[in-house]
């Protein structure tokens, strides 16, 4: 059953809502570069109304016991689960990627809060004996209060729903700012929670102005906790902005990941495994594999192989059966890939294939293997976010290591070796917040994912991401 694109209106005080103004952005099918439908775009009019609403949502959703929020998270995230299959068809519309991907987006987030949902009931202070006989010592965990969020358009539903389901186990109630170019699954996201019973106000949804939307919002006083997945420049702007108003922040950065196939690796798991991450979502994932350091002894082999992976892939409209790449999801991306291979190219690199648009009609990109690039090349120090991988031999591990921590980027990163010493060798040394070995990418609900340097800080997955969510107050009493 094929479904219909909708236009998104904000949500405020639990209702779906015309901007006050009228204004309208209209979104865009990357497949077809035509548009598709229409989202609201919020003046500060609607941005006052959209933070009043959210100050109500806190106060009455913070009172509600552990155990009750709980079951309201699993009541939306079984609704999720139900409307898998519309939300998935809305999703790859607006975004572009491939149904298959777009289903599993929805499924795995409806896991996310399923499992924040129990961890918020294990939110647990503690008594602190006293070195006065007559007092009592307790410490206990309060949620610090409204969030603001912003996410980008690569997962639409996975990046809000990190954020949301942390914020309401914990209490908090929850305003996003979600991507103007994918607001259809976004706000089929929030409904299932108003569909589930939250109070009005405990989710809020807004789009427009980027800038003007997140300096307005950071800077209220109702706003206490910002939590941003982006870029890392835009990052550090809000990151700044934050602190003038010591606002408790989260920062899910850029990356710009590493692969390391040692002198002993399996490179058939490597290319099954690191390829497949490479093209998902057209390389639009911050945790993309970028850079494959790869020792000289398998460097031919290897790439051969990726290169014949490449070019197994079927590249099509995502709600085409058996289409394997979808588009990019926006124009700006394509002028972004030809400016990566324009670069590359200048540089002395060889394209074993790929590198170039592919015809004249959405936004396809062909996926692309870079062999022979320089150091200086764009490709080896910012991260490309699209269908291109590059690859650069070591002779040793040390050089592996040094090349792969050069960057100020430190989010994920790969390696494939049969050696348990290597293996600890890369755990210690390498500058990642996660590092996955002889295996693709695994982020689950129940592990922390963050970066370290500029990549950010903080967590979004494991009980330490309930931690930014919750202030610690210290009480002692005495009878009297």
């Amino acid at each position: 059953m094929t479904h219909a694109y909708t236009d998104t209106r904000l949500l405020i005080d639990g209702q779906w809502i015309d901007a006050a103004s009228g204004k309208t952005i209209d979104v865009v099918n990357p497949a077809t570069g035509k548009a598709i439908g229409k989202v609201a775009h919020a003046s500060t009019a609607d941005l006052d109304r959209a933070l009043a609403s959210t100050q109500r949502g806190f106060d009455a959703w913070r009172n509600v016991p552990a155990y009750e929020r709980a079951a309201t998270m699993r009541r939306a995230a079984g609704l999720l689960r139900e409307r898998a299959d519309a939300i998935a068809q809305l999703l790859t519309l607006e975004q572009g990627k491939p149904l298959l991907e777009a289903r599993g987006e929805i499924m795995a987030a409806a896991d996310i809060i399923d499992w924040f949902a129990d961890e918020g009931r294990r939110v647990y202070g503690r008594i602190v004996p006293s070195r006065n006989l007559a007092a009592q010592q307790l410490v206990l965990k309060e949620p610090v209060g409204p969030v603001a969020a912003f996410t980008p358009w690569n997962f639409p539903v996975n990046q809000i729903v990190r954020k949301l389901a942390s914020a309401l186990a914990t209490g908090c109630s929850f305003l996003v700012k979600a991507p103007e170019e994918t607001p259809a699954s976004p706000a089929a996201l929030l409904q299932t929670f108003v569909d589930a019973g939250v109070p009005p106000g405990t989710v809020g949804l807004v789009f427009g102005d980027p800038a003007e939307i997140s300096s307005y919002l950071i800077a209220s006083p109702i706003i206490r906790k910002v939590t941003f997945t982006g870029s890392t420049p835009v990052g550090k702007q809000l990151a700044s902005l934050a602190g003038l108003h010591m606002k408790r922040v989260t920062m899910e950065l850029g990356g710009h990941a590493p692969v390391i196939l040692a002198e002993d690796a399996d490179v058939a798991l490597a290319v099954k495994t690191a390829g497949a991450a490479k093209f998902r979502n057209a390389g639009q994932v911050c945790i993309s594999p970028t850079r494959f350091l790869v020792h000289n002894s398998l460097v031919d082999e290897f790439s051969k192989a990726l290169v014949k992976h490449a070019e197994s892939l079927k590249l099509g409209d995502g709600l085409t059966q058996g289409t394997t790449l979808g588009p990019l999801a926006n124009a700006r991306r394509l002028t972004a890939m030809a400016k990566v291979m324009d670069d590359a190219r200048a540089r002395g690199a060889t394209i074993a294939t790929g590198g170039e648009r592919v015809g004249d009609a959405g936004n396809f990109f062909a996926p692309t293997v870079i062999m022979g690039a320089s150091l200086d090349a764009d490709i080896f120090n910012n991260e490309p976010f699209g269908p291109v991988a590059a690859i650069r031999a070591f002779d040793t591990l040390d050089e592996a290591i040094t090349e792969a921590n050069r960057l100020p980027f430190g989010l994920g990163g790969y390696a494939f070796t049969k050696s348990i010493k290597t293996a600890h060798i890369l755990s210690q040394r390498l500058e990642l917040g996660m590092l996955w070995i002889n295996q693709a990418a695994t982020p689950s609900a129940e592990m922390p994912f963050g970066g370290v340097k500029d990549s950010g800080y903080g967590t979004e997955g494991g009980p330490e991401a309930l931690e930014s969510y919750l202030v610690t107050k210290t009480v002692s009493m005495v009878g009297v």
